[in-house]
């Protein structure tokens, strides 16, 4: 993308609407970090898109399928991409060339709202360049908070890493090697980076103290007894002592759940199979923090650029145009979840519940629906506990806590699912709990299973043993063959998976030729 690098700068008139927006934004009390907007052709928007939103990555044949499938889909009218922005800080956004000025408007004020969630919500600390360590606070942060998060620079160095690995190995060995790591980018610990330190070893209770030389010490004169009770003798007999009371340490003492982290520090890779690893590696953790709170960035933005739209920025004849496309926006499919709608719809509820009391202990503990229907304290508090909530939680704590019976019954949220007996997908429950249950079991772990490493040694043959922390779904045959099959490239050696099938434990494994199922015991 270096090529358009001198062609994207906003013309004056959109260089006005960026700051007379900017301003707009700042005075509902938004804080965001720096942004820079471009504005591409819909060839390069779909350039950059293929790219995550990146100008500059890495090498891969990915990025061209991704390309092809975006262009087909804007040529059939299938799909418009209106705006990207990218967590970074600078922040850098995009428009797109040839939407009109009331969609360009829409999008400048809905990337701002996202440049402040990326800047404090405490998801996206993971993301600081300068943290050093884990982040055992991620609500306090520095009066002028100003993170180094230069990933536009980090992608860019990652694409000339491997750059020079495939200049030494060819692009055939590398790029299938990169194959194998994108199929197991899920595999990390989402939580990591707020883990805090791992718990100390306590050496006291694993070992008993070490004996004094003298119980191997035979009964000698002491003029004899160098000769008798040699030191190297007496230092033989104790080492050969504890080498028989000690047994040998598990790897990993504990499960661990970021295969990657672990497959870096002891599969056998050569230096430059690290290297691309540690980068899949870095890149996912990147990216995690969007997919902990899609809804609640999306709902964010939303809810700012229809307030900044509809209060401050548009005029009367562009109205009807904004909200034409907005509708579009936020339109929901049946059968599929919008994160935009359910997003915006839960802070404007969460606004007017707390503008109106409509919590606490009393509200709770009411049953007369009349007097809940009238209920209105007018304590105002509504826009504090929404910046509060766009900091302190994430997708699954945010339908955890805000997401009520009385929501879910004026939106006609359902669930639903297959019917054998009619050949077709029906409604299935509309109960609040149902609900509720079955879209925090979609936004846990992001719907993949929790997979973790159990034993370097398994069987005492060197072979890898990963455990499946069965959820109440199985694992689906195929994607685990082929998560075996990458682990085997990396490990070198033979990978199992501890796993319950048909409520039976069963160990899915793969030597290098064949897959095998067999009854398994801890």
């Amino acid at each position: 993308m270096s090529k358009f690098a001198l062609n994207t700068a906003l013309p004056r008139y959109l260089r006005a609407e960026q700051e007379r927006i900017e301003g707009i934004a700042r005075g509902y009390g938004l804080d965001f970090f720096p942004v820079v907007f471009e504005i591409l052709s819909y060839d390069q928007m779909n350039e950059i898109a293929a790219y995550s939103g990146f100008p500059s990555r890495y090498p891969h044949w990915r990025w061209g399928m991704e390309y092809e499938q975006l262009s087909k889909s804007y040529e059939y009218g299938l799909s418009k991409i209106y705006e990207m922005v990218i967590n970074n800080n600078p922040s850098y956004a995009y428009l797109l060339e040839g939407n009109s000025l009331t969609d360009q408007k829409l999008v400048m004020a809905h990337v701002f709202a996202h440049v402040d969630f990326f800047k404090n919500n405490f998801c996206f600390r993971s993301t600081d360049l300068d943290q050093r360590g884990a982040i055992v606070d991620p609500v306090r942060r520095p009066e002028r908070y100003d993170p180094d998060r230069r990933w536009i620079d980090k992608m860019a160095n990652h694409g000339a890493r491997i750059s020079r690995h495939i200049e030494r190995h060819g692009i055939n060995k590398i790029e299938a090697f990169i194959d194998q790591c994108l199929s197991l980018e899920n595999l990390i610990d989402p939580w990591a980076p707020f883990s805090g330190r791992p718990p100390p070893r306590n050496e006291e209770a694993e070992a008993e103290d070490e004996p004094s030389l003298d119980i191997y010490r035979l009964r000698a004169k002491s003029y004899m007894d160098d000769f008798i009770n040699p030191e190297e003798v007496l230092e033989a007999q104790r080492k050969k002592r504890q080498e028989h009371k000690k047994p040998e340490r598990r790897v990993p003492e504990q499960p661990e759940r970021d295969v990657l982290k672990f497959l870096l520090d002891h599969a056998p890779l050569e230096r430059w199979e690290s290297d691309v690893l540690e980068v899949m590696r870095e890149e996912a953790y990147y990216f995690t923090p969007q997919r902990q709170t899609k809804i609640m960035n999306e709902g964010w933005a939303s809810y700012w650029h229809s307030k900044m739209l509809t209060e401050k920025v548009l005029d009367a004849s562009e109205i009807i145009d904004y909200a034409e496309n907005n509708a579009g926006v936020m339109a929901t499919a049946p059968g599929r979840l919008n994160p935009y709608k359910l997003g915006v719809e839960l802070y404007r509820d969460i606004e007017e519940r707390w503008n109106k009391g409509q919590f606490g202990r009393e509200w709770e503990e009411c049953q007369d629906l009349d007097t809940k229907r009238s209920w209105d304290m007018r304590l105002g508090l509504g826009r504090q506990k929404i910046f509060q909530v766009r900091a302190l939680y994430n997708d699954v704590t945010f339908i955890d806590e805000f997401l009520t019976p009385e929501f879910v019954i004026e939106h006609k949220i359902y669930t639903f699912g297959f019917s054998g007996r009619n050949d077709r997908y029906e409604i299935e429950s509309r109960e609040f709990k149902q609900v509720k249950e079955k879209l925090l079991f979609q936004l846990t772990n992001f719907g993949d299973p929790y997979i973790r490493v159990t034993d370097a040694n398994h069987a005492n043959r060197g072979e890898l043993l990963l455990e499946h922390q069965h959820g109440g779904v199985d694992l689906r045959a195929d994607y685990a063959r082929e998560t075996l099959a990458a682990l085997v490239r990396v490990w070198k050696r033979p990978v199992g998976i501890a796993t319950r099938l048909e409520n039976k434990p069963v160990l899915l494994r793969y030597d290098g030729k064949e897959h095998s199922m067999t009854p398994f015991k801890q």
